[in-house]
């Protein structure tokens, strides 16, 4: 089941990632947490569909895109959530090497990762694969399950479109 959307705007993206985070954060597996691999051209919606997600899932304060430091975390009630940024990655083991392997096997840990690609396969399978795509004025945005839990999210998204 692949699920698509088209976001006309920033307020659409914003929108679509603030259902995604309700249907994680109704589901009885929320506390699971989950792995969230973006892809997309730089501009093409990423960042700021992990801040609205973020945001909706209770982040206060200003949510910093990782494109630097690599890695940011944010404490939630009940897990942690880790945003991370492999853009700058030249070497697909510069991941292990930065020591965030950890973070994908972190009990209900939230990790959100634009261009898992960079680690061209090191990664765990994705629970969400995100794929943005333009397509203007706006973008198309495919979302992947690779998991049961992923499964049950996209049927709650889809019922709430």
């Amino acid at each position: 089941m692949t699920l698509t959307f088209y976001l006309n705007d920033e307020t659409a993206t914003q929108q679509c990632a603030e259902q995604l985070a309700d249907c994680l954060a109704s589901s009885a597996s929320a506390p699971d947490g989950g792995l969230f691999y973006l892809h997309g051209d730089l501009g093409a919606g990423k960042t700021t569909f992990v801040r609205a997600f973020l945001r909706r899932l209770g982040v206060s304060g200003r949510i910093k895109s990782p494109s630097y430091a690599l890695a940011e975390q944010y404490q939630l009630k009940q897990q942690n959530a880790y945003h991370l940024d492999f853009y700058r990655f030249d070497d697909p083991r510069e991941w292990l090497d930065a020591g965030f392997r950890e973070f994908f096997y972190e009990p209900r840990a939230i990790v959100l990762v634009e261009w898992p690609e960079q680690a061209k396969g090191l990664l765990p399978a994705a629970d969400l694969e995100l794929y943005f795509h333009y397509e203007e004025p706006g973008r198309r945005l495919e979302l992947r399950p690779g998991s049961d839990k992923a499964r049950r999210w996209l049927e709650q998204l889809a019922a709430r479109s």
